[in-house]
């Protein structure tokens, strides 16, 4: 298989459990404050994973990899706490599709840079991508009227800011993958730790341990496998196939919960199957 169709297929993957892992995510953030969820996500498979390394007395890689891996899980779970912000702020369809297409565009501009321009197939791929991710991400109801610009800035940052941990973890995959993964998720949950601690949730602190689990297992397996994807191809492509991820959701969410994607979503989930085609040819 080419490259491009490796990272793709790997992507594709990834996609489908973080979708999952939005999904559990959501499900226990209905019954429990949605930081809580993430943060007992982030410390169990980090404590997983470090069972796992140590156990297995994997290696540790290069320094300037741990770093990159360090910076990335920090500075991706204060863009996440952003995030979360910003969609209690204001239209949450409006800055989830902001937020989605910058995570998508800053690896892409990035690696246009970096990598050199991409063939003209995976040029048009990727474009089908970024146009999938805003349709799947925008829902019918936001025109952004009433949505405070504060909100939009904080989508922005988030986009940003998870864009740039994409990249970070591109660039600290050369290092391998259980211990990059060990290190972003160690930092990772003293960002999330230092949130809470700044601003803790008001409702009761119960009821987020298994959904947080479950929800943190599958993050990490789609986290893996993007680190594989960027070892094996292209990081616009791993980017943008990953950053589908919201389709996974909104099929979990039709298949489980009867909530029904909207004719735009289910057309930005086509075009996504599209880019997906594109990308591994």
């Amino acid at each position: 298989m080419a490259p491009s169709g490796a990272a793709a297929g790997l992507g594709l993957i990834s996609a489908a459990t973080w979708g999952g892992s939005d999904f559990v995510g959501g499900v226990g953030a209905r019954r429990a404050p949605a930081m809580l969820v993430v943060v007992a996500g982030h410390a169990f498979s980090f404590l997983v994973l470090l069972a796992i390394c140590l156990g297995m007395r994997v290696a540790l890689p290069a320094p300037q990899f741990l770093f990159y891996a360090v910076v990335g899980g920090f500075e991706g779970s204060v863009a996440l706490a952003a995030f979360y912000r910003a969609l209690a702020m204001g239209a949450m369809g409006l800055t989830a599709a902001l937020t989605g297409l910058l995570t998508a565009l800053v690896p892409v501009v990035f690696a246009l840079f970096h990598e050199g321009l991409p063939t003209p197939l995976t040029g048009l791929g990727l474009a089908t991508g970024c146009v999938a991710i805003w349709l799947i991400t925008r829902s019918p109801a936001m025109k952004g009227a009433g949505t405070p610009p504060t909100a939009l800035l904080l989508g922005m940052l988030s986009g940003l800011g998870f864009g740039t941990q994409l990249i970070l973890f591109k660039m600290a995959s050369g290092g391998g993958i259980l211990w990059v993964m060990t290190s972003a998720r160690a930092a990772g949950v003293v960002a999330l730790f230092l949130v809470l601690a700044v601003k803790p949730p008001k409702a009761p602190w119960k009821g987020f341990w298994l959904t947080g689990f479950l929800a943190g297992s599958l993050d990490t397996v789609g986290n893996l496998f993007y680190l594989k994807a960027t070892q094996v191809g292209r990081l616009d492509v791993a980017a943008v196939v990953c950053s589908l991820y919201p389709g996974g959701t909104i099929l979990l969410a039709a298949l489980v919960l009867r909530e029904w994607p909207t004719r735009r979503q289910m057309a930005g989930m086509a075009l996504a199957l599209a880019a997906v085609a594109l990308l591994s040819a």
